[in-house]
């Protein structure tokens, strides 16, 4: 390939790489697999983490949950 190509097709990567990041928006609030996989347990062991005490928000019947939570969850069961 001519040297001007190569420099096109770089400008363009390039171009649509910051594009990427900059309409990157990093999602807090997590349905409850989604939630499992953050925490790295299984699906069944983040529902016991609810009985535990792990707060889930329920609105019309969808549950979420937000990273923070689970983090602060981790923290006040941290020995």
């Amino acid at each position: 390939m001519e040297l001007e190509t190569l420099d096109i097709l770089q400008n363009m990567v390039s171009t649509s790489m910051q594009r990427a990041i900059n309409n990157y928006q990093p999602k807090e609030w997590l349905s409850l697999k989604e939630g499992a996989s953050y925490a790295g347990v299984s699906y069944n062991t983040f529902l016991k983490f609810r009985v535990m005490g792990l707060k889930v928000t329920e609105i019309d019947g969808i549950k979420r949950v937000s990273k923070s939570t689970i983090d602060s969850f981790f923290h006040q069961h941290s020995f």
